[in-house]
């Protein structure tokens, strides 16, 4: 079963179970990847499954931040709600230290030296990490090779 397919048959459960908050996300999930593979105009791999899911995640991570700011703290946990139900689609999270040791060996593999090298850096482990599998953030990618590069 396809990721794409989960998420819709999950949707179905949701609204067999009555289940408004799971329906809601899931709804616009789906929505989200319909609208990609519009875009595409061929049906999505899991792969872009996985992309469209992340940035549903981070709209919603940054909505959460913004709501806090604003003191509204209701919207802000309905969001968090929300992100739950979307990271249950989404491989693992690299650790801190794949994250470093992507960044290691970025290093050694571009022979940077300096914070002007960090493009190669990045380009570098992010494609490491993401031939992992696991669901990479670029700002926690960058932060450590900031830290290491000593920018």
């Amino acid at each position: 079963m396809t990721l794409l397919e989960r998420v819709t048959a999950d949707l179905t459960a949701a609204m067999k179970a009555r289940d408004a908050a799971r329906t809601s996300t899931l709804r616009l999930a789906k929505a989200a990847l319909q609208n990609r593979a519009i875009d595409k105009q061929t049906t999505l791999e899991d792969g872009d499954v996985v992309r469209v899911l992340q940035g549903l995640v981070k709209q919603r991570e940054d909505s959460v931040e913004q709501y806090e700011k604003a003191g509204r703290s209701d919207l802000a946990e309905k969001e968090r709600a929300e992100i739950a139900v979307l990271k249950a689609y989404l491989p693992a999270d690299v650790t801190d230290e794949e994250v470093a040791a992507a960044v290691e060996r970025a290093i050694a593999e571009t022979s940077a030296s300096s914070p002007k090298d960090m493009g190669k850096v990045m380009k570098a482990a992010l494609s490491a990490l993401s031939a992992s599998g696991k669901s990479v953030d670029g700002k926690r990618v960058s932060e450590a090779a900031k830290k290491r590069l000593g920018g």
